[in-house]
């Protein structure tokens, strides 16, 4: 590597260049996009002509009024694990995000209590504490309003309106009310304590211990050949960094609020009264119609499907389709253009996207009777 590796903060620059590059090659004549025929796999970079790989998450935001506590860590693990929140005792908060599923869901798009199809894909969680925003749409914000959201909503079945009639159920499991007495002395076990804990777990969902992280570190060994031919497209030809710029790999993580774009997903072929119209809900902005949130790149190789929809079923198309410019819709991104990438090109690329695999799992907790 030619460097030491530099602070994640310094990414801000890089993608504000990088979007600059995009504005001005935007509308280039058809002929400079034409692309070459496939050649062969190209040997990778060296590393003097690398980028610069950045470490070091930001300092984690922590709520005043719900402060990390272990005991508070430890029964949110035991929340997150426990269907008995659900309306039908049939979902957990762990329902949507499994170990097998790199962390995120199964199915295209999530299966809430009663095994109701709800209308998005559930998204991988590790480091989801460095959000400002949840949801695809980022209407909740806070861990804690999306805890209570997804409990009082379709996934686990119960209804905003009935969750102190549910809480007031679990306080009869003696190990809760016991665990609440102690974590909460002041408020005992209310749905926002509950909330309050499980977003406490949620936060110790860290992913930092990558392929890429221990390259970032220094271990010039850590990636592959392909995979440094990989990073050198993701920060330059492909221009990847700019909405997932590393180390997190989601530019929405650093920004207030967060970041919404429309690439064009759900909306082919689809009349604009039947498009998820995604961020645009939220704020009523007409440049939020059909945008969503920048997911994390982190443990994308593990967890298919991918967009808000999980209407792509693998990595390769992905890639594709964002190395293409996306979907065209009448609201789609500038930032998104044609790269002219080959198929080696691509191929690398998702050799790259490999070295961010997160090596934890979510254990399954004892839970209290």
């Amino acid at each position: 590597m030619p460097s030491k590796s530099i602070k994640w903060q310094a990414m801000a620059a890089i993608a504000a260049s990088l979007a600059f590059g995009l504005s001005a090659c935007k509308g280039k004549p058809a002929e400079e996009k034409a692309e070459a025929p496939t050649p062969a796999p190209t040997p990778a970079p060296k590393e003097a002509e690398l980028p610069p790989a950045p470490s070091g998450f930001p300092e984690m935001k922590i709520p005043e009024d719900n402060q990390q506590t272990p005991d508070k860590i430890a029964l949110g693990h035991q929340l997150f694990f426990d269907a008995r929140l659900s309306v039908d005792g049939s979902r957990s908060c762990y329902s949507c995000h499994q170990n097998e599923h790199g962390n995120g869901g199964e199915t295209p798009l999530a299966v809430g209590a009663e095994d109701k199809e709800l209308t998005r894909h559930s998204p991988v969680i590790w480091n989801t504490g460095y959000f400002d925003a949840f949801y695809w749409d980022g209407r909740a914000d806070s861990l804690e309003a999306q805890a209570k959201g997804a409990w009082g909503g379709g996934n686990m079945g119960v209804g905003k309106d009935n969750l102190a009639k549910k809480t007031a159920e679990l306080a009869k499991i003696r190990g809760y009310k016991k665990q609440f007495a102690e974590v909460f002395p002041d408020e005992g076990m209310t749905p926002d304590t509950v909330a309050k804990a499980i977003a406490a777990y949620e936060r110790t969902l860290i992913c930092d211990d990558t392929a890429y992280d221990r390259y970032a570190e220094g271990d010039e060994s850590a990636l592959t050949d392909r995979q440094r031919e990989g990073w050198a497209l993701f920060m330059g030809k492909g221009q990847c960094a700019v909405c997932h710029a590393p180390p997190l790999f989601s530019s929405a993580m650093a920004a207030p609020g967060g970041l919404y774009y429309n690439v064009g997903i759900g909306t082919a072929g689809k009349p604009e009264d039947q498009v998820d119209v995604g961020r645009y809900a939220v704020t009523q902005r007409d440049a939020d119609w059909a945008a969503f949130k920048i997911p994390s790149l982190r443990n994308v190789t593990k967890s298919a499907p991918y967009f808000h929809d999980g209407s792509v079923a693998t990595l390769q198309e992905a890639v594709r389709i964002m190395a293409s410019g996306g979907i065209d819709n009448k609201n789609k991104t500038a930032l998104l253009a044609d790269r002219g990438l080959s198929d080696a090109e691509h191929a690398a690329l998702v050799a790259f996207l490999g070295a961010l695999d997160c090596g934890g799992t979510l254990e399954q907790p004892d839970l209290p009777k």
